[in-house]
């Protein structure tokens, strides 16, 4: 069957190939006197005018061959220069697109630290994993179905100044709505070209930033196939159709053009086409899912569950930090004049943006709770970086610094309502990415300040948003964000629903609670130092109990009762009632090694128990994984609190009782 399914695959790829001629995939044809402009964008070469043009136009162009045929070397000389600026824009594009695939590790530290140890390799692999899920899937379908329409680069020159594709489109209000491209499959045949490849890796990182934010929305507890379907899901069709509405000449980008609202849907690096694609997507997912176990007390109040590294986190986000001086700067195609040049500026605003950002969201929660909370901080500089991913290109310092503290602030609220409505996501990356990133859609219609992006998406002047005048630029801003809703959660719900009916997309209470590193990887993220069940486990105690007595705990916690238990103690390790007489609660037909495992797992994590934890703890003398010996205490309520600890752990048939 593999062989089959391999066989499949190259008679695919050859008949993609067969028969189709190839684009310029040794660059020795791209770039001429044609790529060649001023810093103002205007073409050094006069393009033959189209039938009916006017006739200055045409007396100009007269002008320019004659001049051309007149001067030979200097047209020589002018296709060197093009072939030079086309190869510094693609080597500017090839570098970016590479911090931007770094990023990956920046997603993965940051992901992992905020989970617990004990589904930190799951975390880190799917991290890993949706690296090369993503890669095929976009080279097989997404790539073509994003750029291979009406997308143009005008600083690559070759096929991709020309475009390449043919756009799928239908006619509405007598206007033509582009949907999704028609060539380029397996990058094959007329794709084989050295501009499209270029393109194809950038937007490949891109592609894979939005396909790794749900894996932290729906961490510790996602099985890891239902993870895989979804993979090519995100690469081969959510991410790649949003792509072309806005970035490959679809219908949003041509809002402006055929509407006049602004410049059509504007996003420079993507706030929506990757941030909200992908937040937007792991909300879903995150509701179909549902949370944690342990994660709300009956009563709806949420339970801290915190990450058992916040160090790598913030590690994590530094690398996040600077791969992200690729994602916006790298967005300008190029560095070689024609408006290239406002890299400066634009990596620039990046990190202001992310400073004010971090600064705001530590300010707020030490406000709030009385101390800096480094894990908001550290959402908040990526709150900041994603809210400034898509007016990066059109706004100074001051709008900079305002859109990042309003992302620092905006991300804590969101944390907080997410909370209250029970939808549990561990790292905040519905926060981050999905609000702050429709928020930095947004930005655009209000901050962007019309100094840059002359002609962008085919509509004469700057971009500017309503501050400056532009109104229509917010309405179409406002589309663009009702229609990331629609698109992206609306379908990403729909298939995880069908996806959770065919298949199951939630690990086992059992697994979930012993951690899904070795259920569903096979290894621990911390063998040796995260102690597996059959061996002995060493004791943590609430912070409650007198280091001085955590020897006596241990033992006493670690042995069944003796005869002598029943007498009068003098040294008990809980100095609470030491007279009062001895009962047991007892798990009656529950598996009495998967209730020990339970045990431990809560002795591990104090801080992340229950309140019914402390108050069993409170009262305890030993447990041997089916029978509690308690001193003290109503062992009515005792039985209570056990219940709910083991509650929907010990199985069917399963009871607690009470023996005195």
């Amino acid at each position: 069957m593999r062989w089959l399914l391999v066989a499949l695959a190259l008679l695919v790829v050859g008949i993609a190939s067969k028969g189709m001629a190839a684009g310029d995939a040794g660059g020795y044809k791209t770039g001429n006197a044609a790529d060649v402009m001023d810093a103002e964008g205007n073409k050094f070469v006069v393009p033959e005018p189209p039938k009916g043009a006017k006739p200055a136009e045409v007396k100009a162009y007269q002008a320019f061959q004659a001049q051309a045929k007149r001067e030979p070397l200097a047209m020589k000389l002018a296709d060197a220069v093009g072939q030079n600026r086309v190869a510094i824009n693609l080597m500017w594009t090839l570098l970016t697109g590479f911090l931007v695939m770094f990023m990956q590790a920046g997603f993965a530290l940051v992901e992992t630290g905020f989970c617990r140890a004990k589904n930190a390799a799951h975390t880190m692999f799917m991290n890993f994993f949706i690296y090369p899920i993503g890669i095929v899937g976009f080279w097989l379908v997404g790539f073509a179905l994003m750029f291979g329409g009406a997308a143009t680069v005008a600083n690559f020159g070759g096929l991709m100044a020309q475009g390449f594709g043919k756009e799928f489109t239908i006619s509405l209000f007598g206007k033509d709505f582009g949907l999704w491209g028609t060539k380029g499959w397996l990058l094959s045949g007329i794709a084989y070209d050295t501009t499209i490849f270029t393109l194809f890796l950038f937007q490949l990182v891109f592609m894979d930033t939005a396909a790794t934010i749900p894996t932290g929305a729906m961490a510790e507890r996602w099985k890891l196939s239902a993870f895989v379907i979804y993979g090519f899901f995100m690469t081969m069709l959510l991410y790649p159709l949003f792509g072309n509405w806005a970035w490959g000449g679809g219908w949003l980008a041509n809002l402006g053009a055929n509407f006049g609202l602004g410049h059509g849907y504007v996003d420079f690096a993507g706030s929506g086409v990757v941030h909200s694609i992908g937040g937007l997507c792991g909300l879903a997912g995150a509701m179909v899912l549902g949370p944690r176990i342990g994660k709300y007390n009956r009563d709806g109040s949420p339970n801290v569950i915190a990450g058992h590294n916040i160090p790598m986190a913030i590690l994590g986000t530094l690398i996040l930090a600077f791969g992200w001086f690729g994602f916006n700067p790298g967005s300008t195609l190029g560095a070689s004049g024609g408006g290239n040049l406002r890299i400066g500026v634009i990596a620039t605003v990046t990190m202001l943006a992310s400073a004010s950002g971090a600064l705001a969201a530590g300010l707020y929660t030490w406000w709030r709770t009385g101390k800096p909370d480094p894990t908001m901080a550290c959402n908040g500089m990526l709150a900041g970086l994603v809210a400034i991913t898509a007016p990066s290109g059109f706004v100074g310092a001051n709008a900079a610094i305002i859109i990042g503290a309003i992302a620092g602030v905006l991300v804590c609220v969101s944390v907080q309502l997410l909370d209250k409505w029970h939808v549990d996501d561990p790292v905040g990356a519905i926060s981050v990415h999905g609000t702050c990133g429709l928020f930095g859609v947004l930005s655009v219609g209000i901050f962007a300040d019309g100094t840059f992006g002359v002609g962008w998406n085919g509509v004469a002047g700057a971009v500017k948003g309503c501050l400056y005048g532009d109104w229509g630029q917010l309405a179409a801003q406002l589309i663009g964000v009702a229609t990331l809703i629609v698109w992206a959660f609306g379908m990403s719900w729909v298939f995880f629903k069908v996806l959770d009916r065919v298949m199951g997309l939630r690990v086992s209470p059992e697994v979930e609670l012993e951690g899904l590193d070795l259920a569903e990887t096979g290894v621990l993220a911390y063998h040796g130092f995260v102690r597996e069940p059959e061996e002995p486990v060493v004791v943590t105690p609430p912070e409650w109990i007198p280091s001085a007595r955590i020897p006596q705990l241990v033992e006493t916690m670690l042995r069944k009762p003796s005869p002598t238990d029943h007498e009068p103690q003098t040294s008990t390790v809980i100095e609470e009632r030491p007279s009062a007489r001895l009962y047991s609660v007892v798990l009656e037909n529950a598996n009495s090694e998967r209730a020990k495992r339970r045990w431990e797992r809560l002795c591990h994590e104090p801080h992340q128990a229950p309140p019914e934890f402390h108050e069993v703890y409170r009262h305890l003398v030993s447990f041997d994984g089916r029978e509690f010996v308690f001193r003290g205490g109503d062992p009515e309520r005792m039985r209570k609190a056990v219940e709910r600890l083991f509650e929907g752990y010990l199985g069917v048939g399963a009871t607690v009782t009470v023996e005195v």
